[in-house]
């Protein structure tokens, strides 16, 4: 991939990064979704937009996919981007100060672009296929810490009545072993912790590719392993289940309860 059009692209990410971390709160709009708990803010809409805007000057002929909808699809375009426009929109409706942007760009469905971006924290995530994943421009690799002494983000899923007792079965099997969980309400963000090896596991039964997409890259490119809770290889097509370790060890011997 042309190094320019990775450089732009973390400039459109930088730019809307901005409007997050300048939202004017009084301007807030706020519309429910399908599910429990879910929710869009006009702001959700408007960083979309930009980003759409800006990542289709850059690629006129790839599918662009975002989670406010309005997909643009050329069939036959080798080219795919996937972006999270505020990943923690409930994080960012509250004033949490806990929401990534994410995009990534896939090529014959294969992410060879990542980049998630934090604007509170100034942190920028990014992988390029094959060769390495950086934060802030330094190298990062996933730790060697082993689940006793790990800490495992938790999913529960939220959206999802029916998956709720299976994830707190998980998190059950889990807690027997590890040292530690969390929640922070944004995968990105929590995927990228694993990244750069603040943190061993991450796990939710049900995820969008744009929650996972560039994180997926990111996380593979630091030495990690990414896959379903079953143990399949993720697709960025559909809804999927996901665990992403530090890969030093068999964690669905956990989940299997073995």
């Amino acid at each position: 991939m042309e190094k320019n059009i990775i450089r732009k692209i973390k400039e459109a990410v930088i730019e809307v990064g901005n409007l997050v971390l300048n939202a004017n709160y009084d301007d807030l709009e706020i519309k429910n979704k399908a599910g429990n708990n879910n929710i869009a803010t006009n702001y959700d809409i408007l960083v979309q937009k930009k980003l759409k805007q800006s990542l289709l000057e850059l690629i006129p002929s790839a599918i662009f996919t975002g989670e406010e909808g309005n997909t643009i699809n050329y069939s036959d375009s080798e080219y795919r981007f996937i972006v999270d426009p505020i990943d923690g929109t409930t994080n960012f409706s509250r004033n949490l100060k806990l929401s990534a942007i994410s995009v990534a760009l896939l090529k014959e469905e294969t992410p060879i672009v990542g980049i998630c971006y934090n604007p509170y924290t100034k942190e920028l995530f990014e992988a390029e296929k094959g060769k390495g994943a950086f934060l802030n421009g330094k190298r990062i690799y996933v730790s060697d810490k082993k689940l006793k002494n790990g800490i495992v983000f938790c999913g529960c899923a939220p959206y999802y009545d029916n998956l709720r007792k299976r994830s707190l079965d998980i998190q059950r099997k889990f807690a027997l072993v590890a040292s530690d969980f969390r929640r922070f309400g944004s995968s990105v963000i929590e995927l990228c912790n694993i990244a750069c090896g603040r943190a061993e596991l991450f796990f939710e039964l049900k995820l969008m590719p744009w929650d996972y997409a560039a994180a997926s890259l990111i996380i593979q490119e630091a030495g990690g392993c990414i896959k379903t809770i079953d143990g399949e290889d993720i697709q960025y097509s559909k809804p999927t289940s996901i665990i992403a370790t530090n890969n030093t060890e068999d964690y669905f011997k956990y989940i299997k309860g073995e």
